[in-house]
């Protein structure tokens, strides 16, 4: 696939997961490059979209693996800044395959990224900027986040992805919740899930979730519902798009995924509000995420376009509802 306009840049953290595994019989945690800004940097690439990382590395050698790892899957690095801290861990546990995260390094490698740090030509000439995730819970970082959302002329892309450990009470859901809104009010898409949708607004269900975030101001809200699907809320109305039905063996990363598709769309197709063509896009993206799902390993998992088509084909879910 072309990308008619451009480029993503990608802004937050890679670190190292360590995946809760069986070898032989025996109980290890296996390391896997990750976090959630890096897989959708990579969904972007694999799916035929352009994307460049933006972010802190550490110095060490599992910063070297991951900028390798990153420049192998077509992701440029020009926006990297290498520091001297060492890596930060992920340990990842499963109940079922649905992934549960703690996270080790102080400070967090992948927040050093200083507001002077950003390459501004770089952000101006991007056609999609993504934001969110754990990197926006530490300083520097968030100054940096702000500085690089408030450039203008990229679509701007926001994701929550809502890590429970890191914000363990009510008074720290609130701070994020407000962060969430303060991101959302000059988004052209948010994309959240609705388990990050009940943790931020106290167990409010899909629509009020997707009324609060419309009413800070995003342009177009997707909500993924795991097998449920996901609905699309625009100006012009809400749908309500299937998943393909899949025997998932691990999620990590599907989220990320579905993101990375509705990026790529943008690159190809640009921006609107029309419900059908958005939902065209998150029934593409919900295929992805199933593929993903059926894979372990977050990062690596993200697939190219021919590998979704072979597994998938034509026709993989039922049509859109239109919800109001």
């Amino acid at each position: 696939m072309n990308s008619p306009l451009g480029y993503a840049a990608i802004l937050g953290e890679a670190l190292v997961d360590l995946l809760d595994s069986t070898v032989d019989g025996e109980h290890v945690y296996r390391p896997a490059i990750g976090g959630g800004p890096l897989n959708v940097a990579v969904g972007v690439s694999r799916l035929g979209g352009a994307a460049q990382f933006v972010g802190s590395l550490s110095d060490d050698v599992w910063g070297d693996r991951i900028s390798a790892f990153l420049t192998d899957a077509g992701v440029g690095t020009q926006g990297v800044r290498r520091v001297p801290a060492p890596s930060s861990l992920a340990v990842t546990t499963h109940t079922g395959a649905e992934p549960e995260f703690r996270f080790y390094g102080t400070p967090p490698s992948y927040a050093l990224l200083h507001p002077g740090d950003l390459d501004l030509p770089l952000l101006h000439g991007a056609a999609v900027l993504y934001a969110g995730s754990i990197s926006l819970l530490s300083e520097p970082f968030l100054d940096t986040a702000r500085k690089a959302w408030a450039v203008p002329g990229p679509l701007k892309v926001f994701d929550p992805n809502v890590r429970p450990a890191l914000v363990p009470d009510r008074p720290a859901r609130a701070g994020l919740r407000d962060l969430v809104e303060q991101f959302a009010a000059t988004a052209d898409l948010v994309k959240l899930s609705e388990a990050d949708g009940r943790l931020l607004y106290d167990g409010a269900p899909v629509s009020e979730t997707a009324d609060r975030l419309r009413t800070a101001g995003a342009a177009v809200v997707v909500v993924t519902r795991g097998p449920r699907g996901a609905v699309v809320v625009t100006d012009a109305g809400t749908v309500a798009v299937p998943a393909p039905v899949v025997t998932a063996v691990d999620a990590t990363g599907a989220g990320d995924s579905v993101m990375a598709a509705l990026i790529a769309h943008l690159l190809a197709d640009g921006p609107g509000t029309d419900p059908a063509g958005w939902a065209h896009a998150v029934t593409f993206a919900l295929t992805v995420a199933a593929l993903v799902c059926e894979r372990p390993g977050g990062a690596a998992a993200m697939p190219t376009r021919d590998e979704v088509a072979a597994r998938w084909g034509a026709g993989v879910s039922g049509p859109p509802v239109v919800l109001q």
